[in-house]
């Protein structure tokens, strides 16, 4: 921490202090074997030291608890907390004392003062006291500006001011990844898959305390972070969840839509916002920090004007027999479309029906239900293929292979079994 000592002398003194927790006490253990020229001295004199553990003389961390002894290092989401004190060090009494604490960052200055009243009057070797907190939430270089200002016995009116200086650190390193769900192999649904990977850049373990994704208004969260033993919900991580420092840990998220608007399409298509993470941890001794992440941003999935999703579909079907699916149809563009259905044979799979019929209009974030009937002539897994949609308004074909995939199984093997 800087000070820049004011060149006047003054009546008044301005102590500032770093309010931290304290740290287990650290010790160099010193031993040797007995055959050694000290003999067994250097280990009874371990034993005999009252900082150490008892039975466990040689670890480095003591049972005892020692106050900071420098400013240390602030991390972006803790409570910078700071004790300042003004004494009268002079043998007179001193008038209308007041004392200021601003916090100075690269984009704003804060009032961290409790009161902004004036003390009426110090006497000698009398101090005021003042604890200020703050939620540190910005990097890079921070300036404590406290400002003391009084009257003397003469009138005379007395101003200085100290500067302390320090650095606020970045204490994690967040990285997302975004998956759209697939739900055949030409198409996505409405369903979004998080991946945050989170990492302790500090020189200290984390208890990581809560780690939460904050949907936006339009999804509903489930997190995947946990698994059932014996009907209880068990973290992935186990019960200690540390993170050692340089270590990184991966949660997973799924979110959904909303009933109200999943119904529509046009809204869905468009949304990139998706939500924050909520990240709360504790380092030394219990020492609280929280990071909220910015709104986290995907890009919207491409869904094209028209939308053809699968709602039903057998898992097997007989060799050579009609066996029916269900097609939902989206329009996803900001237009009215008139749609024509056109069904191609493919090798393996033949489709019931007249193609080329008229399906009608589909008005924006609109949709439609569609029975089909097909049949395949070829054994195996097969892909269901050759759907096309055809807008008679602006002539655009659009064409949807490889819609879902049914196993084929000849009828005699059915009966068999």
């Amino acid at each position: 921490m800087d000070a820049n000592q004011p060149k006047q002398e003054h009546l008044l003194a301005l102590k500032v202090m770093r309010l931290t927790k304290p740290t287990l006490f650290t010790n160099i253990p010193v031993t040797c074997e007995e055959r050694d020229l000290p003999g067994n001295l250097l280990n009874q004199l371990m034993k005999d030291d009252p900082s150490t553990v008892k039975g466990a003389e040689t670890l480095m961390l003591g049972e005892m608890l020692t106050l900071p002894q420098n400013f240390g290092n602030i991390f972006l989401g803790e409570t910078f907390s700071s004790y300042i004190s003004v004494h009268n060090d002079s043998n007179q009494v001193v008038k209308d004392i007041l004392v200021k604490a601003d916090l100075q960052t690269s984009s704003q200055r804060l009032n961290l003062s409790a009161s902004s009243a004036a003390v009426a009057e110090l006497k000698s070797d009398c101090c005021i006291d003042d604890v200020i907190h703050h939620e540190v939430k910005e990097i890079g270089t921070h300036i404590l500006v406290c400002a003391v200002s009084y009257t003397t016995q003469t009138g005379e009116k007395m101003y200085f001011r100290k500067f302390f200086k320090f650095q606020v650190l970045k204490p994690l390193d967040v990285k997302t990844k975004f998956y759209n769900a697939e739900s055949d192999l030409s198409s996505v649904t409405d369903e979004v898959f998080l991946e945050a990977q989170i990492q302790n850049i500090t020189t200290s373990p984390m208890f990581m305390e809560k780690v939460s994704l904050e949907p936006s208004i339009m999804y509903n969260v489930a997190e995947l972070n946990t698994v059932n033993k014996a009907g209880e919900s068990v973290s992935t991580f186990g019960s200690r969840t540390y993170l050692q420092p340089m270590d990184t840990r991966q949660y997973l998220y799924c979110l959904k839509p909303k009933q109200e608007f999943a119904e529509r399409a046009g809204v869905i298509k468009g949304v990139t916002v998706i939500g924050k993470l909520d990240i709360v941890w504790k380092t030394n001794l219990g020492e609280r920090g929280r990071l909220q992440t910015s709104q986290l941003q995907r890009m919207a999935p491409g869904y094209g004007d028209v939308r053809l999703s699968l709602e039903t579909i057998p898992d097997t079907v007989n060799l050579e027999e009609p066996f029916d699916i269900t097609c939902k149809i989206t329009n996803c563009s900001e237009r009215t479309m008139d749609l024509v259905l056109e069904m191609c044979n493919t090798n393996s799979i033949h489709w019931c029906g007249v193609s080329g019929r008229q399906l009608g209009k589909l008005h924006p974030s609109s949709s439609l239900h569609l029975a089909l009937t097909l049949l395949s002539s070829v054994q195996g897994l097969q892909s269901v293929s050759g759907l096309r949609l055809m807008d008679t308004f602006l002539k655009r074909t659009y064409e949807y292979d490889d819609i879902a995939q049914v196993c084929v199984i000849s009828s005699k093997v059915k009966e068999e079994h």
